[in-house]
């Protein structure tokens, strides 16, 4: 019976994947509950010979200051009766007779012995698989419900929810499939291990496993785009000039990437060198799009795309992937559009720029004309500038480009003066959709450049303007008093 109980221990570690002490210790532990049936109170010890098997169970009484049960506990005096090196906490063991276990004991040892494998098992797993999250690990199908994918990972069990699998792709029970650890959490049931096959992790371990060059360092992947299934787009950068990072991830007549294909069932991936500058790195994200040309505003992380008519489709992609994807790889918003629209918008911008400029800088038509052929479309671009970039507009010296610079900075303070104030900043004259741009220049020499400005007017106070009827007068005064509220009801 000794013999057997070390046998039968010997084949719950091998069966469970735990320490044969661990299994011995649940031993103990259930016999030490079953005893306690015969025992009662009594505080208890179990001990199992390691090489004989044999059994022995112990009453332990401890030695204490002042005694509270009288069965587990005895006075220092009368420990030292017993042993003279006594002391408060010395525990003595009286040997008691073997129990015999009936069906009830038993009944409780097995579910005690069973609890403590289960947590040894738990442990274990977490031990094992938590310095893995981040890996590609095979496991093979055991089952699928409810199109959930549970997978036999040899010494524990993960599941891959219907989100983390590749569309389209079917699994049955036996089959090796390859999957990314990515958590592994604790439950009251156990352990759960998390696995996907649409993380862009995979992707990125499938790469370090298929080219030496990442694996070395020589190759860095700076950034994933993913849609699973269909079409990725990953960025890299060689720290070695002479080695091509896209070539190397390629692989010799594209073997390297074709395993990666294969891997994930077809899924296209495009490989792009990643590069500091912000409108190559997006031509490069784009293709196989041709642009025309790049626009790209670092303020509000906008980046203009410019394609002829034959592109806006490649451009773009299908559902408008291609075009999400390169924004989700560079972390740009990109707007697309045809070069006619560019255009169109170029124009409507330069105009508006202009009326800006002659509205509420007092500029000449020509000057507002070639501060915007240079560029200048806001008065950030002016009063922030270098002063030598003014002065060389057509027209400009460097006495009127100060001027006109500094205009441009008491606008901006006035602007954000109002806007500290609460009040709302001034609005310029073309912000009438009936207001024409030769009054608009003509109420400008009178000082007249903002809505506020007309609305204190009076028609009487128009008359000296210029191709200003006396209708037209009272009709724009009455609009710049409706934009700027005063018939608002309160």
């Amino acid at each position: 019976m000794n013999v057997e109980m070390l046998q039968v221990a010997d084949a719950v570690a091998r069966e469970k994947s735990v320490d044969r002490e661990l299994v011995l210790e649940a031993m103990e532990q259930a016999l030490k509950t079953a005893a306690r049936r015969t025992y009662g109170n009594k505080t208890l010890a179990c001990n199992i010979d390691r090489h004989s098997g044999s059994i022995h169970l112990f009453h332990v009484t401890t030695v204490v200051e002042e005694v509270e049960d009288e069965e587990n506990e005895i006075t220092l005096d009368e420990a030292k009766s017993r042993d003279a090196e006594a002391e408060i906490s010395t525990e003595f063991r009286e040997e008691l007779p073997p129990i015999v276990l009936g069906r009830i004991a038993a009944q409780a040892a097995k579910q005690v012995i069973n609890q403590k494998i289960r947590e040894a098992e738990r442990a274990r797993i977490i031990v094992e698989f938590e310095p893995r999250i981040g890996e590609v690990i095979t496991g093979i199908v055991k089952r699928v419900e409810r199109n959930n994918v549970y997978l036999d990972l040899g010494n524990g069990e993960g599941v891959m929810y219907r989100e983390d699998q590749i569309p389209r792709e079917a699994y049955r029970q036996g089959d090796r499939v390859r999957a990314y650890l990515r958590e592994v959490r604790t439950q009251s049931k156990g352990p759960i291990l998390f696995l996907s096959r649409t993380d862009v992790g995979m992707l990125q371990r499938l790469f370090e496993q298929e080219v030496p060059e990442i694996q070395d360092g020589l190759i860095s992947i700076q950034a994933i785009a993913r849609d699973p299934g269909s079409r990725s787009k990953i960025a890299v950068i060689s720290t070695d000039p002479s080695i091509d990072p896209v070539g190397s991830c390629v692989g010799v007549r594209g073997s390297r990437v074709q395993a990666v294909v294969n891997e994930l069932h077809g899924e296209r991936i495009d490989i792009i060198e990643w590069t500091e500058n912000p409108a190559a790195f997006i031509v490069n994200a784009l293709a196989p799009a041709e642009i025309e040309r790049v626009l790209v505003d670092e303020q509000s992380n906008v980046i203009e795309v410019a394609v002829d008519d034959e592109n806006l489709a490649i451009a773009i992609g299908r559902k408008g992937q291609n075009v999400r994807l390169a924004s989700e790889l560079t972390g740009w918003d990109i707007e697309i559009m045809t070069t006619g629209e560019e255009q169109k918008k170029r124009g409507e911008e330069g105009h508006a720029a202009k009326a800006l400029f002659i509205e509420m800088l007092e500029v000449a038509d020509t000057l507002s004309d070639a501060l915007v052929g240079e560029g200048f479309m806001s008065f950030e671009d002016i009063a922030y500038c270098d002063i030598v970039d003014l002065v060389s507009v057509e027209g400009m010296d460097e006495e009127r480009a100060g001027q006109l610079q500094n205009a441009a900075r008491n606008r901006l303070l006035g602007d954000a003066m109002q806007a500290v104030d609460g009040t709302s900043p001034a609005l310029p004259l073309s912000t009438l959709t009936q207001m024409r741009d030769e009054i608009a220049v003509a109420l400008n020499t009178k000082g007249i450049n903002t809505l506020d400005d007309l609305a204190d007017m009076s028609v009487d106070e128009l008359e000296d303007v210029d191709t200003l009827a006396q209708e037209e007068a009272e009709a724009l005064i009455i609009a710049a008093r409706e934009a700027c509220g005063w018939f608002d009801e309160t």
